[in-house]
Protein backbone atom coordinates (compact mmCIF):
# COMPACT_ATOMS: atom_id res chain seq x y z
CA UNK A 1 0.00 0.00 0.00
CA UNK A 2 1.24 3.37 -0.98
CA UNK A 3 1.38 6.69 0.90
CA UNK A 4 -1.76 8.22 0.58
CA UNK A 5 -1.70 12.19 0.07
CA UNK A 6 -4.10 14.59 1.10
CA UNK A 7 -6.20 17.20 -1.50
CA UNK A 8 -8.88 19.68 -1.23
CA UNK A 9 -11.83 17.96 -3.09
CA UNK A 10 -11.64 20.41 -5.91
CA UNK A 11 -8.50 20.46 -6.68
CA UNK A 12 -7.96 20.51 -10.46
CA UNK A 13 -5.71 17.84 -11.59
CA UNK A 14 -4.65 17.95 -15.53
CA UNK A 15 -2.55 18.07 -18.45
CA UNK A 16 -0.76 20.68 -20.53
CA UNK A 17 -0.27 20.80 -24.14
CA UNK A 18 0.96 23.87 -27.03
CA UNK A 19 -1.06 24.29 -29.99
CA UNK A 20 2.30 24.28 -32.21
CA UNK A 21 3.57 21.23 -30.23
CA UNK A 22 0.26 19.00 -30.66
CA UNK A 23 -1.82 19.97 -33.43
CA UNK A 24 -0.67 19.50 -36.73
CA UNK A 25 -2.36 20.58 -40.20
CA UNK A 26 -0.11 23.34 -40.56
CA UNK A 27 -1.45 23.88 -43.95
CA UNK A 28 -5.19 22.85 -43.42
CA UNK A 29 -8.13 25.23 -42.71
CA UNK A 30 -6.45 28.34 -43.66
CA UNK A 31 -3.82 28.38 -41.06
CA UNK A 32 -0.88 29.97 -41.76
CA UNK A 33 2.80 29.39 -40.40
CA UNK A 34 4.14 30.23 -37.23
CA UNK A 35 7.89 30.62 -35.81
CA UNK A 36 7.90 27.32 -33.76
CA UNK A 37 6.64 26.11 -37.07
CA UNK A 38 9.31 27.37 -38.86
CA UNK A 39 11.73 25.52 -36.75
CA UNK A 40 13.51 22.40 -38.01
CA UNK A 41 14.93 19.81 -36.65
CA UNK A 42 18.55 19.44 -36.13
CA UNK A 43 20.04 16.66 -34.42
CA UNK A 44 21.62 17.62 -30.77
CA UNK A 45 25.63 17.12 -30.20
CA UNK A 46 24.95 18.09 -26.69
CA UNK A 47 21.34 16.86 -25.24
CA UNK A 48 23.05 18.89 -21.61
CA UNK A 49 23.79 22.04 -23.87
CA UNK A 50 20.99 22.54 -26.62
CA UNK A 51 21.63 25.79 -27.07
CA UNK A 52 25.52 24.99 -28.44
CA UNK A 53 24.25 22.81 -31.02
CA UNK A 54 20.74 24.82 -32.46
CA UNK A 55 21.07 28.29 -32.46
CA UNK A 56 17.69 29.81 -33.95
CA UNK A 57 17.95 32.76 -36.30
CA UNK A 58 15.19 35.21 -38.08
CA UNK A 59 16.76 34.16 -41.20
CA UNK A 60 16.63 30.07 -40.47
CA UNK A 61 13.14 30.60 -39.87
CA UNK A 62 12.74 32.63 -43.08
CA UNK A 63 14.31 29.37 -45.18
CA UNK A 64 11.90 27.42 -44.32
CA UNK A 65 9.55 28.39 -46.66
CA UNK A 66 11.28 27.46 -49.28
CA UNK A 67 12.64 24.67 -47.50
CA UNK A 68 15.45 24.19 -50.58
CA UNK A 69 17.43 22.00 -48.26
CA UNK A 70 14.62 19.56 -47.84
CA UNK A 71 14.82 19.99 -43.54
CA UNK A 72 12.13 18.49 -41.38
CA UNK A 73 9.99 20.96 -39.24
CA UNK A 74 8.25 18.69 -36.63
CA UNK A 75 5.81 21.23 -35.27
CA UNK A 76 4.07 21.38 -38.44
CA UNK A 77 2.94 17.70 -38.07
CA UNK A 78 2.93 17.35 -33.97
CA UNK A 79 1.37 14.47 -33.12
CA UNK A 80 -1.58 14.85 -35.01
CA UNK A 81 -3.88 16.40 -32.99
CA UNK A 82 -6.47 18.36 -35.32
CA UNK A 83 -7.31 14.97 -36.33
CA UNK A 84 -7.45 12.81 -32.97
CA UNK A 85 -8.51 15.60 -30.59
CA UNK A 86 -11.36 13.04 -29.94
CA UNK A 87 -9.20 10.32 -29.10
CA UNK A 88 -6.89 12.27 -26.94
CA UNK A 89 -9.10 14.39 -24.90
CA UNK A 90 -11.32 10.70 -23.97
CA UNK A 91 -7.82 9.06 -23.48
CA UNK A 92 -7.03 12.35 -20.80
CA UNK A 93 -10.24 12.05 -19.36
CA UNK A 94 -9.88 8.31 -18.78
CA UNK A 95 -6.73 8.39 -16.71
CA UNK A 96 -8.74 10.53 -14.35
CA UNK A 97 -7.59 14.26 -15.69
CA UNK A 98 -10.63 17.13 -14.71
CA UNK A 99 -8.73 20.16 -16.75
CA UNK A 100 -6.80 20.57 -19.42
CA UNK A 101 -4.81 22.54 -20.85
CA UNK A 102 -4.31 24.08 -24.00
CA UNK A 103 -3.50 26.82 -26.53
CA UNK A 104 -4.89 28.14 -29.61
CA UNK A 105 -3.04 29.09 -32.31
CA UNK A 106 -3.22 33.16 -33.78
CA UNK A 107 -2.30 32.04 -37.23
CA UNK A 108 -5.41 29.61 -37.17
CA UNK A 109 -7.73 32.54 -35.83
CA UNK A 110 -6.38 35.18 -37.62
CA UNK A 111 -3.98 33.68 -40.96
CA UNK A 112 -3.03 37.12 -42.32
CA UNK A 113 -2.77 39.28 -39.02
CA UNK A 114 -4.86 42.29 -40.32
CA UNK A 115 -7.97 39.72 -41.47
CA UNK A 116 -11.08 41.97 -41.45
CA UNK A 117 -13.03 38.75 -39.96
CA UNK A 118 -11.89 35.94 -37.85
CA UNK A 119 -11.22 32.45 -40.15
CA UNK A 120 -14.77 30.68 -39.65
CA UNK A 121 -12.68 27.27 -39.93
CA UNK A 122 -9.81 27.83 -37.38
CA UNK A 123 -12.86 28.81 -34.87
CA UNK A 124 -15.09 25.71 -35.87
CA UNK A 125 -11.99 23.93 -34.98
CA UNK A 126 -11.28 25.08 -31.63
CA UNK A 127 -15.43 24.80 -30.89
CA UNK A 128 -15.18 21.02 -31.50
CA UNK A 129 -12.69 20.47 -29.28
CA UNK A 130 -14.09 22.64 -26.59
CA UNK A 131 -17.63 20.89 -27.20
CA UNK A 132 -15.36 17.53 -26.73
CA UNK A 133 -14.00 18.34 -23.67
CA UNK A 134 -17.60 19.68 -22.50
CA UNK A 135 -18.52 16.16 -23.34
CA UNK A 136 -15.67 14.29 -21.33
CA UNK A 137 -16.45 16.79 -17.97
CA UNK A 138 -13.18 18.47 -18.85
CA UNK A 139 -12.38 21.86 -17.41
CA UNK A 140 -10.63 23.67 -20.24
CA UNK A 141 -7.80 26.62 -19.62
CA UNK A 142 -6.47 28.11 -22.60
CA UNK A 143 -3.29 30.19 -23.23
CA UNK A 144 -3.98 32.34 -26.08
CA UNK A 145 -0.52 32.84 -26.90
CA UNK A 146 2.02 30.00 -26.34
CA UNK A 147 4.98 30.90 -28.43
CA UNK A 148 3.71 30.91 -31.53
CA UNK A 149 4.61 34.34 -32.82
CA UNK A 150 3.21 34.73 -36.91
CA UNK A 151 4.75 34.15 -39.76
CA UNK A 152 3.88 37.79 -41.23
CA UNK A 153 4.94 39.53 -37.89
CA UNK A 154 8.84 37.96 -38.49
CA UNK A 155 8.49 38.95 -42.23
CA UNK A 156 7.31 42.52 -41.26
CA UNK A 157 9.75 42.77 -38.11
CA UNK A 158 7.64 43.47 -35.66
CA UNK A 159 7.69 43.35 -32.18
CA UNK A 160 5.84 44.05 -28.99
CA UNK A 161 6.47 47.69 -29.29
CA UNK A 162 4.68 48.17 -32.55
CA UNK A 163 1.10 49.32 -32.58
CA UNK A 164 0.15 46.81 -35.36
CA UNK A 165 1.82 43.86 -33.30
CA UNK A 166 -0.21 44.96 -30.08
CA UNK A 167 -3.25 45.90 -31.73
CA UNK A 168 -3.68 42.52 -33.85
CA UNK A 169 -2.88 40.38 -30.73
CA UNK A 170 -5.62 42.13 -28.48
CA UNK A 171 -8.29 41.66 -31.71
CA UNK A 172 -7.33 37.93 -31.79
CA UNK A 173 -7.29 37.77 -27.69
CA UNK A 174 -10.80 39.46 -27.42
CA UNK A 175 -12.27 37.03 -30.40
CA UNK A 176 -11.39 34.09 -28.68
CA UNK A 177 -12.81 35.25 -25.31
CA UNK A 178 -15.89 36.65 -27.05
CA UNK A 179 -16.45 32.94 -29.37
CA UNK A 180 -15.27 30.74 -26.22
CA UNK A 181 -16.29 32.03 -22.98
CA UNK A 182 -18.82 29.55 -22.20
CA UNK A 183 -16.39 27.03 -22.35
CA UNK A 184 -13.44 28.29 -21.38
CA UNK A 185 -13.36 29.70 -17.40
CA UNK A 186 -9.60 29.89 -17.00
CA UNK A 187 -7.27 32.10 -19.43
CA UNK A 188 -3.58 32.84 -19.67
CA UNK A 189 -3.01 35.89 -22.19
CA UNK A 190 0.71 34.91 -22.81
CA UNK A 191 2.98 31.59 -22.09
CA UNK A 192 6.18 32.21 -20.01
CA UNK A 193 5.96 35.87 -20.13
CA UNK A 194 9.29 36.13 -18.70
CA UNK A 195 10.65 34.23 -21.40
CA UNK A 196 8.31 35.45 -24.59
CA UNK A 197 9.36 39.32 -24.74
CA UNK A 198 13.43 38.39 -25.05
CA UNK A 199 12.59 35.29 -27.44
CA UNK A 200 10.51 37.68 -29.67
CA UNK A 201 12.87 39.74 -29.53
CA UNK A 202 15.80 37.78 -30.36
CA UNK A 203 14.34 36.46 -33.13
CA UNK A 204 13.53 39.57 -34.87
CA UNK A 205 16.77 41.65 -33.88
CA UNK A 206 19.52 38.69 -33.43
CA UNK A 207 21.47 37.70 -30.78
CA UNK A 208 24.27 39.76 -29.81
CA UNK A 209 26.36 37.14 -28.05
CA UNK A 210 28.98 39.11 -27.01
CA UNK A 211 26.74 41.44 -25.31
CA UNK A 212 23.78 39.47 -24.49
CA UNK A 213 22.61 41.92 -22.10
CA UNK A 214 22.36 44.15 -25.09
CA UNK A 215 19.37 42.14 -26.49
CA UNK A 216 18.09 41.76 -22.30
CA UNK A 217 17.74 45.51 -22.16
CA UNK A 218 16.33 46.42 -24.87
CA UNK A 219 13.95 43.43 -24.33
CA UNK A 220 12.88 45.16 -21.51
CA UNK A 221 10.35 47.60 -23.56
CA UNK A 222 8.82 44.72 -25.14
CA UNK A 223 8.12 43.19 -21.96
CA UNK A 224 6.38 46.46 -20.52
CA UNK A 225 3.95 46.43 -24.07
CA UNK A 226 3.49 42.88 -23.10
CA UNK A 227 2.45 43.75 -19.75
CA UNK A 228 0.36 46.52 -20.66
CA UNK A 229 -1.24 44.34 -23.59
CA UNK A 230 -2.08 41.91 -21.14
CA UNK A 231 -3.82 44.44 -18.52
CA UNK A 232 -5.84 45.37 -21.33
CA UNK A 233 -7.26 41.68 -22.19
CA UNK A 234 -7.97 41.56 -18.31
CA UNK A 235 -9.90 45.09 -19.04
CA UNK A 236 -11.63 43.48 -21.51
CA UNK A 237 -13.09 39.94 -19.73
CA UNK A 238 -14.69 41.66 -17.37
CA UNK A 239 -17.42 42.05 -19.62
CA UNK A 240 -17.64 37.96 -18.68
CA UNK A 241 -17.74 37.52 -15.07
CA UNK A 242 -17.48 34.03 -15.32
CA UNK A 243 -13.95 33.62 -16.35
CA UNK A 244 -10.90 34.68 -14.74
CA UNK A 245 -7.49 35.54 -16.13
CA UNK A 246 -4.13 34.23 -14.88
CA UNK A 247 -0.71 34.80 -15.50
CA UNK A 248 1.97 32.42 -16.65
CA UNK A 249 5.71 32.68 -15.73
CA UNK A 250 8.42 30.52 -16.38
CA UNK A 251 9.79 29.60 -12.78
CA UNK A 252 13.07 30.56 -11.67
CA UNK A 253 13.68 28.97 -8.11
CA UNK A 254 17.14 29.25 -7.23
CA UNK A 255 19.43 28.63 -3.72
CA UNK A 256 22.78 30.25 -2.47
CA UNK A 257 25.16 28.17 -3.77
CA UNK A 258 26.78 28.49 -0.05
CA UNK A 259 26.05 30.47 2.88
CA UNK A 260 28.83 33.39 1.51
CA UNK A 261 27.40 36.60 2.03
CA UNK A 262 28.41 37.73 -1.22
CA UNK A 263 26.19 34.46 -2.84
CA UNK A 264 23.29 35.14 -1.11
CA UNK A 265 22.53 38.67 -2.16
CA UNK A 266 23.61 37.53 -5.91
CA UNK A 267 20.71 34.68 -5.51
CA UNK A 268 18.50 37.56 -4.12
CA UNK A 269 18.87 39.60 -7.19
CA UNK A 270 18.49 36.76 -9.70
CA UNK A 271 15.20 36.00 -7.70
CA UNK A 272 14.20 39.86 -7.90
CA UNK A 273 14.44 39.80 -11.51
CA UNK A 274 14.24 36.42 -12.99
CA UNK A 275 10.93 35.89 -10.97
CA UNK A 276 9.80 38.13 -8.32
CA UNK A 277 9.64 41.48 -10.77
CA UNK A 278 7.29 39.48 -13.32
CA UNK A 279 4.88 38.84 -10.77
CA UNK A 280 5.31 42.12 -8.70
CA UNK A 281 4.33 43.79 -11.96
CA UNK A 282 1.43 41.84 -12.78
CA UNK A 283 -0.22 41.37 -9.63
CA UNK A 284 1.12 44.30 -7.79
CA UNK A 285 0.41 46.43 -10.81
CA UNK A 286 3.43 48.78 -10.65
CA UNK A 287 7.35 48.40 -10.84
CA UNK A 288 9.58 47.57 -7.66
CA UNK A 289 12.04 49.57 -6.32
CA UNK A 290 14.77 46.92 -7.25
CA UNK A 291 14.03 46.49 -10.91
CA UNK A 292 13.74 50.65 -11.34
CA UNK A 293 17.38 50.47 -10.14
CA UNK A 294 18.81 48.28 -12.31
CA UNK A 295 17.08 49.63 -15.16
CA UNK A 296 18.62 53.01 -13.95
CA UNK A 297 22.42 51.30 -13.43
CA UNK A 298 21.96 50.01 -17.12
CA UNK A 299 20.28 52.54 -18.35
CA UNK A 300 16.93 51.36 -19.17
CA UNK A 301 14.44 53.35 -20.09
CA UNK A 302 10.87 52.36 -19.54
CA UNK A 303 8.95 54.01 -22.90
CA UNK A 304 5.44 54.27 -20.99
CA UNK A 305 2.30 55.76 -22.56
CA UNK A 306 0.27 58.28 -20.78
CA UNK A 307 -2.15 55.71 -19.15
CA UNK A 308 -0.08 53.03 -18.32
CA UNK A 309 0.22 53.11 -14.95
CA UNK A 310 -3.33 53.29 -14.45
CA UNK A 311 -4.35 50.20 -16.41
CA UNK A 312 -1.40 48.01 -14.81
CA UNK A 313 -2.70 49.05 -11.39
CA UNK A 314 -6.17 49.12 -11.78
CA UNK A 315 -6.32 45.29 -14.18
CA UNK A 316 -4.44 42.89 -11.87
CA UNK A 317 -4.37 39.28 -12.79
CA UNK A 318 -6.37 37.12 -11.10
CA UNK A 319 -4.58 34.12 -10.51
CA UNK A 320 -0.83 32.50 -10.83
CA UNK A 321 0.12 29.55 -12.61
CA UNK A 322 3.91 28.70 -13.27
CA UNK A 323 5.95 26.45 -14.96
CA UNK A 324 8.30 24.32 -12.48
CA UNK A 325 10.99 21.82 -13.64
CA UNK A 326 13.73 22.65 -12.31
CA UNK A 327 15.89 24.55 -9.56
CA UNK A 328 19.57 25.77 -9.63
CA UNK A 329 22.10 28.07 -7.93
CA UNK A 330 23.35 31.28 -7.94
CA UNK A 331 26.62 31.99 -7.34
CA UNK A 332 29.54 35.21 -7.68
CA UNK A 333 32.34 32.30 -6.93
CA UNK A 334 31.65 29.66 -9.03
CA UNK A 335 30.99 29.23 -13.12
CA UNK A 336 29.86 25.69 -13.60
CA UNK A 337 26.38 26.09 -14.80
CA UNK A 338 23.39 23.54 -15.90
CA UNK A 339 20.94 24.75 -18.69
CA UNK A 340 17.13 23.65 -18.86
CA UNK A 341 13.90 25.65 -20.49
CA UNK A 342 16.12 28.53 -21.86
CA UNK A 343 17.81 29.09 -18.90
CA UNK A 344 21.23 28.82 -17.24
CA UNK A 345 22.16 28.21 -13.35
CA UNK A 346 24.42 27.21 -11.58
CA UNK A 347 24.74 22.88 -10.69
CA UNK A 348 23.72 22.14 -7.41
CA UNK A 349 25.58 19.11 -6.01
CA UNK A 350 22.60 17.77 -4.19
CA UNK A 351 20.66 17.44 -7.08
CA UNK A 352 20.58 14.83 -9.83
CA UNK A 353 19.60 15.85 -13.25
CA UNK A 354 17.81 14.78 -16.51
CA UNK A 355 19.79 13.77 -19.63
CA UNK A 356 19.29 17.44 -20.81
CA UNK A 357 20.90 19.15 -17.59
CA UNK A 358 17.60 19.86 -16.05
CA UNK A 359 18.18 19.36 -12.16
CA UNK A 360 15.43 17.16 -10.41
CA UNK A 361 14.46 19.39 -7.24
CA UNK A 362 10.78 17.91 -6.05
CA UNK A 363 11.24 20.25 -2.71
CA UNK A 364 12.05 23.25 -4.40
CA UNK A 365 8.14 23.20 -5.83
CA UNK A 366 7.07 23.26 -2.28
CA UNK A 367 9.65 26.06 -1.88
CA UNK A 368 8.50 28.05 -4.60
CA UNK A 369 4.60 27.47 -3.46
CA UNK A 370 5.33 28.92 -0.33
CA UNK A 371 6.93 31.89 -1.78
CA UNK A 372 4.77 32.97 -4.13
CA UNK A 373 1.84 32.26 -1.96
CA UNK A 374 3.72 34.82 1.36
CA UNK A 375 4.49 37.40 -0.92
CA UNK A 376 1.05 37.84 -3.08
CA UNK A 377 -2.15 35.86 -1.55
CA UNK A 378 -3.60 35.67 -4.75
CA UNK A 379 -4.62 31.66 -6.07
CA UNK A 380 -1.46 29.41 -7.17
CA UNK A 381 -1.71 27.01 -9.91
CA UNK A 382 1.36 24.76 -11.04
CA UNK A 383 0.56 24.88 -15.29
CA UNK A 384 3.74 22.67 -16.36
CA UNK A 385 5.73 20.04 -14.44
CA UNK A 386 7.33 17.54 -15.82
CA UNK A 387 10.03 14.93 -16.89
CA UNK A 388 11.69 14.44 -20.47
CA UNK A 389 12.90 11.15 -21.01
CA UNK A 390 14.26 8.72 -23.96
CA UNK A 391 11.99 6.31 -24.85
CA UNK A 392 11.01 3.66 -26.92
CA UNK A 393 8.20 0.82 -26.85
CA UNK A 394 9.11 -2.67 -25.00
CA UNK A 395 8.03 -5.64 -26.79
CA UNK A 396 4.08 -5.57 -24.67
CA UNK A 397 3.97 -1.82 -26.50
CA UNK A 398 4.27 0.48 -23.29
CA UNK A 399 7.08 1.63 -21.39
CA UNK A 400 7.82 1.42 -17.81
CA UNK A 401 8.17 4.80 -17.00
CA UNK A 402 9.13 3.96 -13.22
CA UNK A 403 11.35 7.30 -13.12
CA UNK A 404 8.24 9.37 -14.36
CA UNK A 405 6.10 7.80 -11.97
CA UNK A 406 9.13 8.88 -9.04
CA UNK A 407 9.07 12.55 -10.39
CA UNK A 408 5.44 12.72 -9.93
CA UNK A 409 5.05 11.50 -7.09
CA UNK A 410 7.47 13.34 -5.18
CA UNK A 411 6.26 16.48 -6.84
CA UNK A 412 2.07 15.74 -5.57
CA UNK A 413 3.73 15.50 -2.48
CA UNK A 414 5.50 18.63 -1.88
CA UNK A 415 2.23 20.08 -3.45
CA UNK A 416 0.14 18.21 -0.74
CA UNK A 417 2.47 19.76 2.15
CA UNK A 418 2.06 23.07 0.99
CA UNK A 419 -1.26 22.88 1.28
CA UNK A 420 -0.58 21.87 4.26
CA UNK A 421 1.57 24.82 5.04
CA UNK A 422 -1.57 27.09 4.24
CA UNK A 423 -0.83 27.59 0.40
CA UNK A 424 -4.10 28.43 -1.88
CA UNK A 425 -2.67 26.06 -5.07
CA UNK A 426 -5.74 25.00 -6.64
CA UNK A 427 -4.48 23.13 -9.17
CA UNK A 428 -1.61 21.35 -11.62
CA UNK A 429 -1.22 20.67 -14.90
CA UNK A 430 1.66 17.64 -15.83
CA UNK A 431 3.51 19.08 -19.40
CA UNK A 432 1.83 16.90 -20.82
CA UNK A 433 -0.42 14.18 -20.40
CA UNK A 434 0.63 13.25 -24.15
CA UNK A 435 3.75 12.68 -26.05
CA UNK A 436 4.40 16.08 -27.89
CA UNK A 437 7.27 17.93 -30.02
CA UNK A 438 9.92 19.15 -27.60
CA UNK A 439 9.75 23.27 -27.18
CA UNK A 440 12.75 23.73 -26.84
CA UNK A 441 14.68 21.39 -29.32
CA UNK A 442 11.86 20.00 -31.68
CA UNK A 443 12.43 16.78 -31.37
CA UNK A 444 9.88 13.72 -30.54
CA UNK A 445 12.75 11.83 -28.64
CA UNK A 446 12.47 13.81 -25.38
CA UNK A 447 9.03 12.27 -24.33
CA UNK A 448 7.15 14.17 -21.61
CA UNK A 449 3.34 12.09 -21.63
CA UNK A 450 1.54 9.18 -20.32
CA UNK A 451 0.59 8.53 -23.49
CA UNK A 452 3.44 7.25 -25.92
CA UNK A 453 2.76 8.63 -29.84
CA UNK A 454 4.70 6.60 -32.24
CA UNK A 455 6.33 8.55 -34.19
CA UNK A 456 10.00 9.63 -34.17
CA UNK A 457 12.32 12.97 -34.67
CA UNK A 458 11.02 12.68 -38.41
CA UNK A 459 7.70 11.90 -37.89
CA UNK A 460 7.99 8.08 -38.95
CA UNK A 461 5.62 5.89 -37.53
CA UNK A 462 2.16 5.44 -36.95
CA UNK A 463 1.12 8.05 -34.76
CA UNK A 464 -0.73 5.67 -32.23
CA UNK A 465 -1.12 6.46 -28.53
CA UNK A 466 0.21 4.20 -26.61
CA UNK A 467 -0.51 3.39 -22.50
CA UNK A 468 2.68 3.67 -20.22
CA UNK A 469 2.87 2.58 -16.95
CA UNK A 470 2.27 5.79 -15.39
CA UNK A 471 -0.80 6.64 -17.21
CA UNK A 472 -1.81 3.46 -15.04
CA UNK A 473 -0.60 4.42 -11.96
CA UNK A 474 -1.96 8.70 -12.75
CA UNK A 475 -5.36 6.76 -12.98
CA UNK A 476 -4.81 4.70 -9.73
CA UNK A 477 -4.02 8.06 -7.99
CA UNK A 478 -7.09 10.15 -8.90
CA UNK A 479 -8.93 7.36 -7.62
CA UNK A 480 -7.01 6.20 -4.33
CA UNK A 481 -4.27 9.47 -3.95
CA UNK A 482 -1.83 6.99 -3.19
CA UNK A 483 1.53 7.51 -4.73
Amino acid sequence: MGKKLEFPKEFLWGGATAANQIEGAYDIGGKTLSAAEMTPYIELMDRSNPSETRKITKEILLESIDNKEGKHYPKRYGIDFYHRYKEDIKLFKEAGLKIFRMSISWTRIFPNGNDKTPNKKGLDFYKCVFEECKKQNLEVMVTINHFDLPLWAIEKNLSWTDKEMQENYLLYAKTVIDEFNEYVKYWLPFNEINLYAFTSKMLNDGLDEKNIMKTIISSYNDLHKLFVTQAKVIEYSKKYPNIKIGSMVADSTSYSLDCNPLNVIENQKMEHMKKFFYHDVMVRGEYPGYALRLFNELGVKIDKEDGDDILLKNNPVQFITFSYYMSGTHSVTSDEKTEGNFMKVGKNPFLKATEWGWQIDPIGLRYVLNQLWDRYQIPLFVSENGIGVLETLNENNTVEDDYRIEYLGKHFEQISEAIKDGVNVFGYTMWTPIDVVSAGTSEMSKRYGMIFVDYDDYHNGTGNRYLKKSYKWFKNFMETSEI
